[in-house]
């Protein structure tokens, strides 16, 4: 634990000195609450409103894991199918990267149309925005495989079969948790982005419907547990990285 603080301890001063700068400015220059409300305002939001921002905070986790898993297991499937057949790969590699020129914005309306409001255009929204980045990582990382290593099994009698789940998936998972990084952070986004197109609970929606009626103190204090859930996830994914792939973590710790 405490070598774990010494190492973020530059992070803590950071946000602690941004606080503190933030929270004199605030004062000196008399800011209106509404205009930009003091840290110590958005703490006491957080805790008076504790019950609603829990339960708009509960919706949001939901879409945001189960739109997250949804874009693991496609992106998964894809990558493996790109990285078993050439054909494949020039099928639909080509679909996947043009899939990422379309803002997502303009396709979380569409999908409100397509499916109705509920949860499922969300998930929709998040596992497309988190799909990308763990294709293109399992995908190299499938590729990065040593040919030699390929060769001797197969000199030793391997199949294809084998090959792939003996030499090429163990070697993807460090490419495949780089892109997880990415793409847990980007599922944040994607939540907010669906509830701001069309939802009735989530942070997204507490955001938007707090901004028009001036309580700024609400929106930051939304945004902070986004924050939150953000760097959580992303902590929670590194640390299955130290339990899954262990030799990977091991030899970045050591260059």
């Amino acid at each position: 634990m405490g070598n774990w603080l010494i190492r973020w301890s530059p992070a803590f001063g950071i946000v602690i000195l941004i606080l503190f700068v933030w929270e004199a400015l605030v004062e000196i220059r008399n800011i209106p609450n509404w205009l930009l409300p003091p840290p110590s305002s958005v703490a006491m939001t957080i805790y008076s409103d504790y019950s609603l921002l829990t339960m708009h905070t509960l919706v949001t986790l939901e879409e945001i894991v189960l739109g997250f898993l949804l874009a693991l297991i496609v992106g998964v499937f894809f990558a493996s199918a790109i990285c078993l057949s050439n054909t494949v790969e020039k099928a639909l590699y080509p679909f996947i990267i043009a899939s990422q020129t379309v803002p997502i914005i303009v396709i979380a309306p569409m999908l409100l149309v397509w499916i109705g409001y509920g949860l499922a255009p969300k998930v929709i929204v998040v596992a497309l925005i988190s799909f990308f980045p763990i294709v293109v990582n399992m995908v190299d990382g499938m590729k990065a495989v040593d040919p030699d290593i390929q060769k001797l099994m197969y000199t030793l009698g391997g199949k294809k079969s084998q090959v792939f789940s003996k030499v090429m998936i163990p070697s993807s998972l460090p490419y495949l948790f780089s892109g997880l990084r990415v793409a847990i952070a980007m599922s944040v986004i994607g939540a907010v982005i669906g509830e701001w197109v069309g939802s009735s609970e989530g942070l997204g929606y507490l955001m938007i419907r707090s901004k028009p009626q001036f309580q700024t103190e609400r929106v930051f204090a939304a945004i902070v547990i986004l924050s939150f859930i953000g760097v959580g996830l992303f902590c929670l994914i590194t640390y299955l990285e130290k339990i899954f792939v262990p030799w990977s973590t091991e030899r970045r710790v050591q260059n």
